[in-house]
């Protein structure tokens, strides 16, 4: 544990549920831990207590990506977990693949085709979901993403060519997204078993991201949003080239400083804990610093995107890491950019540099 998790209470301290078992962490709130095969090696999902026109249940929050050892996972807690009763619905904070990637399956009632419930989502994840399912728009790979790390000064032909070729990453962790779903947007309160959750709507990691805060149970399901050990990603898309992410998100943490410092965040990554508002300091101190880092760079030498990258991540990085990287990299320069703090020029050989301005 590092020094700024020191700062915060992680409750159940190194008690984690089992694969394919549940935790309770409040009053019919579940926690379900689910592996990934990536760095980051789990995700966070919640089942919550619930009951919609008289019928007892389950709401599902989050789901997984699209994986054998997930889907058997999700298949013994269903079996076994669920008190014999159905799932009512499924509530997705964004649409990234851990996060959508098994909501179709799901919503249909795994392997099993036990239920048939609606997926509740907000407008910009569903539609950002549905443009990544075609194989566009996505940083992960395909030709589009090759071009847009290009521009920004990844110049290795092997790495170049690993992303032309990982086209269908997206695609095959999210196979297939619900046709119909049911929109939520931010302010809107969902009852959910007697208990009353607001969602808050959060931009910059995610078009649309939305968390679920019950303020009398003082209970915040922060999705990607608000991580106690890591910093979310918050990356420039070659969708939205310009795009200024890292001030969205930065504007959107805002929405959590007044938060009890008792209420307990259930993260999609990490540890259940408190101390929100704490991390949210964190968060803030850990942006700035980096800024102060890419203005330094860029006052000693004009630099692209990929020039940031070993200033701020200073370890050695795969493709999939590299991505997350360089988006990041950009979204603290278009920051600086935006804000007239630094001025971009593209060289004769076709590469985005900035200095400042």
């Amino acid at each position: 544990m590092n020094a700024l998790e020191h700062q915060l209470d992680y409750v159940f301290a190194d008690a984690l549920p089992d694969a394919g078992t549940v935790k309770e962490v409040a009053p019919g709130v579940m926690w379900v831990r689910m592996p990934l095969p990536f760095a980051l090696d789990h995700i966070n999902l919640w089942l919550l207590r619930d009951e919609i026109d008289g019928v007892q249940g389950w709401t599902v929050v989050d789901c997984g990506i699209s994986n054998d050892a997930i889907r058997a996972n999700w298949e013994r807690v269903f079996d076994s977990e669920l008190d014999g009763l159905p799932v009512l619905r499924v509530i997705v904070t964004h649409c990234h693949p851990d996060h959508l990637g098994l909501a179709d399956w799901i919503c249909k009632g795994g392997d099993k085709a036990r239920w048939n419930v609606r997926l509740w989502i907000s407008l910009g994840e569903y539609m950002n979901g549905r443009v990544m399912a075609a194989g566009d728009g996505s940083n992960a790979g395909g030709e589009r993403a090759a071009q847009h790390f290009a521009t920004h000064g990844l110049a290795d032909e092997q790495s170049l060519d690993e992303l032309r070729n990982r086209k269908s990453y997206y695609p095959t962790l999210v196979p297939s997204i619900p046709p119909e779903y049911r929109r939520i947007r931010d302010g809107d309160v969902i009852e959910i078993g007697g208990r009353a959750w607001e969602v808050i709507a959060g931009f910059g990691h995610s078009p649309e991201h939305s968390a679920l805060y019950s303020a009398k149970d003082k209970l915040l399901i922060s999705g990607d949003m608000v991580l106690p050990r890591i910093s979310t990603n918050v990356s420039v898309f070659g969708m939205e080239p310009e795009g200024n992410p890292l001030a969205l998100y930065l504007e959107s943490l805002g929405r959590y400083e007044a938060m009890p410092e008792v209420t307990l965040a259930l993260p999609s990554h990490g540890k259940p804990f408190r101390g929100v508002s704490t991390r949210i300091g964190q968060l803030c101190d850990h942006h700035r610093a980096r800024l102060a880092e890419v203005r330094e760079a860029c006052a000693a030498k004009p630099c692209s995107a990929a020039d940031i990258v070993p200033i701020m991540f200073k370890r050695k990085l795969d493709i999939h890491q590299m991505t997350f990287a360089l988006g990041e990299a950009l979204a603290h320069l278009n920051l600086l950019w935006l804000d007239g703090t630094l001025k971009r020029q593209t060289g004769d050989d076709g590469v985005i540099r900035f200095t400042p301005a």
